[in-house]
């Protein structure tokens, strides 16, 4: 998909209400030496750009965030020809101005999960025989700032007022914090909380991918607010009213993205590394 004069395509993770911004689309089932991904990918094109997508919880939103296949699902994005990879995911606002609706571009990530595979260079052998070398990626900053940028300005041309960094702290799930936990992340000086933001970012970078999160705040996590605190369907609800809005910044986004890894230091991630196995 990447070869001659085409651009490398574009690789989208999300939710179901993504399918529909994708323009003659294709479905391809792909395997890896770590298993199958989430669902078959996507294929298809946006403003005339390839883009392929994956849905991160499978279409039916049958996977929980500790359940999913991280390392199968970026493998399939690169083995597409994928160098680019955009990740919009709900989040809880850690803070009282982070409220429903905001859209927070994070520059930060802290690691709150256990027990997820998060590394191609585990020194175990693989399904097709490679055994990886050891390996460790600077992962100082976790996401492109070419991506960010490019984001952040099409954020800013429709009019959303981005927040413009911040840190997402990324906890095992499937269940919420509790008010406990949630004031503890605040005062840690964390922005906002996801449950599938890692070990994504880094398993990017250790195959050389840009990668974006775009977190959309669906509700002030629980130690920020009275009441109830937050619920699943309170964060369905929020995240499908701003699907739509969503898709169209993602399409703002595909057009403007430059057609390479050009001005980004993620594709020399592996640079001087012996990762002992052959990237696709």
């Amino acid at each position: 998909m990447s070869e001659g004069n085409v651009r490398p395509p574009i690789g989208v993770i999300g939710g179901s209400g993504f399918y529909e911004f994708l323009d003659d689309v294709t479905e391809v089932a792909v395997d890896t030496p770590y298993g199958p991904p989430s669902d078959a990918l996507s294929v298809g094109n946006v403003a005339g750009r390839p883009v392929v997508f994956l849905p991160r919880h499978g279409r039916r939103h049958t996977l929980p965030p500790h359940r999913i296949n991280y390392r199968a699902n970026l493998w399939a994005l690169r083995a597409a020809g994928v160098r680019q990879v955009l990740a919009p995911g709900a989040v809880g606002g850690l803070r009282p101005d982070l409220g429903p609706g905001t859209l927070v571009v994070p520059d930060q990530l802290v690691d709150r999960t256990s027990g997820r595979e998060q590394t191609y260079y585990d020194g175990r052998r693989r399904t097709d025989g490679q055994l990886p070398g050891v390996v460790h990626v600077p992962f100082a900053d976790p996401y492109c700032p070419v991506g960010r940028a490019t984001v952040l300005d099409a954020a800013r041309a429709a009019d959303w007022r981005p927040v413009d960094g911040g840190t997402m702290v990324v906890i095992e799930g499937p269940r919420f914090s509790t008010r406990a936990e949630s004031r503890w992340y605040g005062q840690a000086g964390w922005s906002v909380v996801g449950m599938t933001g890692h070990p994504e970012a880094v398993l990017a970078r250790e195959l050389a991918l840009c990668y974006t999160a775009l977190s959309l705040v669906t509700d002030l996590d629980s130690g920020v607010e009275v009441g109830h605190g937050v619920t699943q369907q309170e964060v369905f609800t929020v995240f499908a009213r701003s699907i739509d809005r969503l898709r169209l910044l993602l399409g703002d986004t595909v057009r403007a993205l430059p057609p390479d890894q050009a001005g980004c230091p993620c594709g020399g991630a592996l640079f001087g590394t012996d990762t002992g196995i052959t990237l696709p």
